[in-house]
């Protein structure tokens, strides 16, 4: 056994009364407190969900450091260090909320790199694909929607932020994780919106909308981006919401060449999680290793 029982019977013993344990009554707390600040949603289940992977793990068990740094473990035999770090995070979260500090787990220590995976990487010309395979395919809300995010560098969370009132100030008022700020929206991305307005004839709220009115999510706007994959040509693993905001970034700084502007437009609180999205390419960082001509 990795630790003192938990949930394995009736504990009557003095010294059990105040074992630290995972249950669903810890979850639940953890999953108030990620609504309490707002975390995205994606964020929110993700958390959870590797906090419920502990406890399938602990199998009963209390939890105690012996037992968490026995998970890290675990974790880093199975995985690679960002998948560890991932997961140690929300356990983090999780003690931290329960006032179990004395137990965080410190995070592997990762090099940066200098470039990003262009396997995950999605290119501009890839990206016209998409929006001509929407347009030929008569997707027209699906192609608008991967354009507003690329064009703008917004969170597929905050699509719902683009109103029709938005629309008509050119402008967008976006508040997430407990801050606000404006998102200015290209006049070709506010004029073609406002022709898709009139067609499903909108009256007032968020542009992209289910039949039932409700905002679209995030299941909804992977489900289409995929649908469009093979008529693109573009190989699935590259397209997702998120591949977006990437190249909105990439493409902001070749322009501007200020990552604190940038920061603030994605709206990073830390300018450190920028650098993440600013990676060259595999191949482009070796191209230009190749063109430094130091080898004779």
């Amino acid at each position: 056994m990795r630790g003192l029982p938990c949930g394995k019977g009736t504990v009557i013993m003095e010294e059990y009364q105040n074992l630290r344990c995972v249950t669903e009554v810890e979850v639940a707390m953890l999953e108030r407190r990620l609504k309490d600040e707002e975390r995205a949603d994606a964020t929110a289940e993700k958390y959870l969900r590797d906090v419920r992977a502990f406890a399938a793990w602990l199998d009963g068990d209390a939890v105690t450091l012996d037992t968490a740094i026995a998970y890290k473990h675990m974790l880093a035999a199975a995985r690679k260090a960002a998948g560890v770090n991932s997961a140690l995070a929300a356990l983090n979260k999780l003690f931290v909320c329960l006032g179990w500090q004395d137990i965080t787990l410190r995070p592997l220590r990762v090099q940066r790199s200098a470039f990003s995976d262009s396997d995950r990487v999605l290119t501009k010309a890839e990206y016209g694909k998409l929006i001509r395979a929407a347009e030929e395919s008569g997707d027209m809300r699906t192609g608008l929607v991967i354009q507003a995010i690329c064009s703008t560098g917004i969170r597929v969370s905050e699509l719902r932020f683009i109103t029709k009132e938005a629309l008509a100030a050119g402008r967008a008022e976006i508040t997430n994780k407990g801050k606000t700020r404006t998102v200015f929206l290209p006049g070709k991305l506010s004029r073609a919106l406002g022709e898709y307005v009139k067609e499903q004839e909108i009256a007032e709220g968020s542009v992209f909308v289910t039949r039932s009115g409700r905002p679209l999510d995030r299941r909804n706007i992977w489900a289409a981006m995929k649908r469009l994959c093979a008529r693109a040509g573009v190989a699935p693993g590259k397209v997702f919401p998120h591949a977006l905001r990437t190249l909105f970034a990439q493409t902001f700084y070749g322009a501007a060449n200020d990552i604190a502007r940038l920061a603030d437009i994605l709206g990073h609180s830390n300018i450190n999680t920028t650098r993440t999205y600013i990676l060259d390419s595999i191949d482009s960082h070796r191209t230009r290793i190749d063109s430094l001509g130091l080898v004779t």
